[in-house]
């Protein structure tokens, strides 16, 4: 690798190492609200208060997270971790963010397999849920008056093309209930051919290019755990987009294919992610705990999250060099565009899923309104953090099924 591949940062950091890894450490043990809320904390800590990444560097990192396979919050974690102290820099952010909920997700395992369920999580979740959906509502407006434009009618006039990728990928997304990384390459490849062709495009000519006992803790087979690598690799090489997206591929194989899971087992480990601060994926860590204990949970992690670390930190000091042009920067506003539609399509299929009793149409009115409690506490009331407001819609909805 020579060095003119690689452009090394010239501008010192006005941060230490230390310093980055300690914010992801605390975003790893009370960064609640899925991706979508992750990646808002990121962009409200990092780039607007304390200054630390440009709003740029952020820009590429989420467009390089989004278009890679892989845990989008924990990708945009690494690559910020790459911005100025590189591969270590990525290697401690990415591990400081996942351990701490890692641990958690262990934690619940081990009570799980003691106590036979979880009879209080549905519950809890009940109030957390629709918080959860109240933040991740307010995180993805914040990004999208960043990255496309201002709610104002000249912002939106100037910025019209990537208003209609931004609305077509929410559509999309809302309709399908995944996320296409088909349409975040179209919407980048016709943003950079109309804001800014290359050059070569420009001309008349172009060719085409492409150990403990009674509680599960050492409780495994060692052909399992080969199953579960290669099984959670897959998941972590091939699922595009938010920590969301994985949930579908992740019931496929664990419930109707190797049923290492019952349904209700799968249900309890998507809650244990949603009320777990950290990324939603480390869900995976639950399911390869009930699975093989200890040893499966981390086998389960570290094959999922490995590829979104590769696919990364390779990539990453190129993509740096090359987002310098004006078309692969047209080519990133683009994408951008369509990633935060798309983010925002998966906030409204959250809530609807949140929101509807045994997904049938009836809207359950006090969830509604615990989401619409948490949006005015983060608008009115400006240093409530959001721990607080999950620990309360718990408390809310622990009493609320009790007495209803």
């Amino acid at each position: 690798m020579s060095d003119e591949s690689i452009e090394v940062k010239t501008v010192m950091p006005v941060y230490t190492l230390k310093q980055l890894v300690l914010y992801f450490f605390k975003l790893g043990y009370a960064g609640f609200g899925g991706p979508v809320a992750l990646v808002g904390y990121m962009h409200r800590d990092l780039v607007e208060n304390r200054k630390w990444i440009t709003e740029e560097d952020y820009r590429e990192g989420l467009a390089l997270a989004q278009l890679a396979p892989g845990p989008l919050a924990a990708q945009l974690g690494i690559y910020i971790g790459f911005v100025h102290y590189r591969v270590i820099g990525a290697t401690f952010c990415g591990l400081a963010f996942v351990i701490p909920s890692f641990i958690m997700v262990v934690l619940i395992g081990i009570a799980y397999k003691v106590f036979g369920g979880l009879p209080w999580m549905q519950a809890v979740f009940y109030g957390v849920g629709a918080a959860v959906i109240g933040i991740i509502a307010m995180s993805a407006y914040k990004l999208t008056t960043k990255s496309v434009s201002r709610f104002n009618t000249t912002a939106m006039r100037q910025n019209w093309l990537l208003w209609v990728f931004y609305v077509v990928g929410a559509a999309i997304t809302i309709i399908t209930q995944k996320e296409e990384v088909l349409l975040f390459m179209t919407a980048g490849i016709l943003y950079m051919m109309i804001k800014a062709p290359p050059q070569w495009m420009r001309k008349s000519t172009a060719a085409n290019s492409v150990l403990l006992a009674g509680i599960g803790f050492w409780d495994f087979e060692t052909g399992t755990l080969a199953k579960i690598a290669l099984f959670f690799t897959k998941a972590g090489a091939f699922v595009f987009g938010s920590g969301l997206a994985i949930v579908p591929f992740l019931h496929g194989g664990v419930v109707t294919e190797n049923h290492w899971l019952t349904e209700a087992q799968f249900v309890d480990a998507v809650a244990v992610a949603m009320i777990t601060p950290g990324p939603v994926v480390i869900t995976v860590g639950f399911i390869g705990y009930l699975v093989a204990g200890f040893p499966g949970a981390c086998v389960a992690s570290l094959a999922t999250f490995l590829p979104c670390y590769l696919f990364t930190v390779i990539p990453a000091p190129y993509f740096k060099k090359i987002a310098k042009n004006k078309s692969i920067k047209a080519f990133v506003d683009g994408i951008t565009a369509a990633v935060i539609g798309a983010l925002v399509g998966a906030v409204v299929v959250i809530a609807i899923n949140t929101f509807t009793q045994n997904h049938a149409v009836i809207i359950d009115a006090p969830s509604v309104l615990i989401a619409i409690a948490t949006v005015l506490a983060l608008l009115y009331i400006k240093k409530i953090q959001e721990p607080y407001i999950i620990l309360v819609a718990a408390v809310v909805g622990l009493i609320l099924k009790t007495i209803i």
